[in-house]
């Protein structure tokens, strides 16, 4: 580590006549692995201690060790964390103290807190290595752990800084040497940064795995089931306010280009249920937020080297919302879906969003990337709308009248939103066409109109055989 960061040091300074020659090539080195040797609690016995415990209790042991091991392993990769990246950064400045405490947070100041858990541990721990309970021990030291709501919470706006940072040469190429130099193990920097989220989801699992080993008149019985209690309340706490903050963070980066389409649902938001990149019928890709009272379609644009979010069209409240599960292939209703999505011969992984009475541009049919995603996406909106369908009153006997969703350049009664972006000079930002999953980043595309009925259980059973052959719809 020390020769890595002497060479970029060297690299860095200009004025070095024999930087080029000496200190700026790098030798190739084994790949080391990620992962730690590990040695097994049983294999650091004597032959007679082990021989005087039963297989349960080894197993229980077993369990206990791997939560000290990790509880180390952890102490030692915050170390490094800091060691590693953070003060060499500063010190070069590489980065401004202002952005790694962005990017950091209070990742040190954790160390202390699961030292204090190893040697509660230790403390814990017979001459003959085993441990008669941990339960009191765990019972204590859980709640310590909402220490972790700010870290947490601030992961995503953290996790963009790096990202944009990493457009700096100097950062990169310094990202470049740790992730090369033997003491990162093959793991990039955010790796490191996410080693805390990783072991809190960890501890439930370690837990359970503890209490399955531990015989039914044990002491700890109860007490480790107060702890798995425990550390579900903390996680539950911990995502609830990760979940605001991620909220938040994409609420501030939305932008309106019109005053009507500013929702104060959107404001009021506190939870984002799904969000993710789709694309429209003409093949645009949209980021769609379905936050828990409102759904919104933008376009991603950057400014400043920074991504934010346009607001697409009027946003579309829950309550007034209706999905409609569109089958693969052509829908007949004053065109067809045909040649819509790119060379494809029939659109695939398609559904419509729209008001329960859309006016011209409030209808907007989307494709997902594959069909595994859009059934995510589909789930997520029936589960959003579900309790104000409960709620709603009978509909209706009538039919809807037919929809047309036209396109957006040819409908002189939607506003023209691309000239309104050319006169204010935005530019889009492409993203990539990555996989993605509910409540991230997710694909997909925009179809034509199909003609949408709907029916009263009555009506249901005399219009199956007009449907049967035909496309399946499920309106929600």
């Amino acid at each position: 580590f020390v020769q890595s960061l002497q060479s970029f040091a060297l690299r860095s300074d200009s004025k070095s006549p024999s930087c080029a020659q000496k200190s700026c090539s790098r030798s190739a080195a084994p790949t080391p692995p990620k992962r730690r040797n590990s040695v097994l609690w049983s294999e650091m016995l004597d032959v007679n201690t082990k021989e005087s415990l039963s297989t349960k209790e080894i197993k229980r042991q077993e369990a206990i060790y791997e939560m000290s091991r990790g509880e180390q392993d952890l102490i030692e990769d915050l170390k490094l964390a800091r060691k590693a990246y953070h003060d060499p950064m500063l010190k070069l400045s590489i980065m401004s103290e202002e952005e790694l405490t962005h990017i950091f947070g209070d990742l040190d100041s954790y160390i202390p807190l699961h030292e204090d858990l190893l040697a509660s541990l230790g403390e814990a721990t017979k001459p003959d290595g085993t441990v008669e309970q941990i339960g009191p021990i765990l019972v204590k030291w859980l709640p310590r752990l909402h220490a972790y709501k700010g870290y947490c919470s601030n992961q995503l706006a953290a996790k963009a800084l790096l990202d944009q940072k990493k457009q700096d040469r100097r950062v990169q190429d310094f990202l470049q040497r740790c992730l090369e130099s033997p003491f990162s193990r093959k793991l990039d920097l955010w790796s490191f940064l996410d080693i805390p989220r990783s072991r809190l989801v960890k501890y439930p699992l370690l837990l359970k795995e503890i209490l399955r080993h531990t015989p039914k008149d044990h002491p700890d019985i109860q007490i480790l089931e107060e702890a798995i209690s425990i550390i579900q309340g903390v996680l539950s706490d911990i995502n609830l306010k990760k979940g605001e903050s991620e909220c938040q963070y994409y609420i501030d980066k939305l932008e309106y280009l019109d005053e009507k389409q500013k929702d104060p649902r959107i404001e009021g938001s506190k939870a984002l249920l799904c969000h993710g990149e789709l694309k429209n019928k003409n093949g645009h890709k949209l980021y769609v937020f379905l936050f828990q009272d409102v759904l919104v379609l933008t376009r991603p644009v950057t400014r400043n080297e920074r991504q934010a979010f346009q607001v697409y069209r009027q946003p579309i409240p829950v309550q007034e919302l209706l999905l409609e599960d569109l089958q693969d292939g052509d829908v007949k209703m004053g065109g067809s879906f045909r040649g819509a999505f790119g060379n494809s011969d029939k659109a695939k992984n398609i559904f419509r969003v729209r008001f329960q009475e859309p006016g011209p541009g409030q209808s907007h049919t989307l494709q997902a990337n594959d069909v595994f995603h859009k059934q995510q996406w589909v789930n997520c909106i029936r589960s959003a709308v579900a309790p104000f369908q409960r709620n709603a009153p009978a509909p209706e006997l009538t039919e809807l009248p037919e929809l047309s969703e036209e396109s957006e350049e040819n409908d002189p009664s939607v506003p023209n939103i691309r000239a309104q972006r050319r006169q204010s000079g935005i530019s889009e930002m492409e993203l990539d066409e990555s996989a993605a999953e509910c409540g991230s980043v997710l694909d997909s595309e925009e179809a034509k109109g199909v003609k949408s009925h709907r029916t009263s259980a009555g009506h249901r059973k005399s219009r199956e055989k007009q449907l049967s052959g035909k496309r399946k719809e499920t309106l929600v």
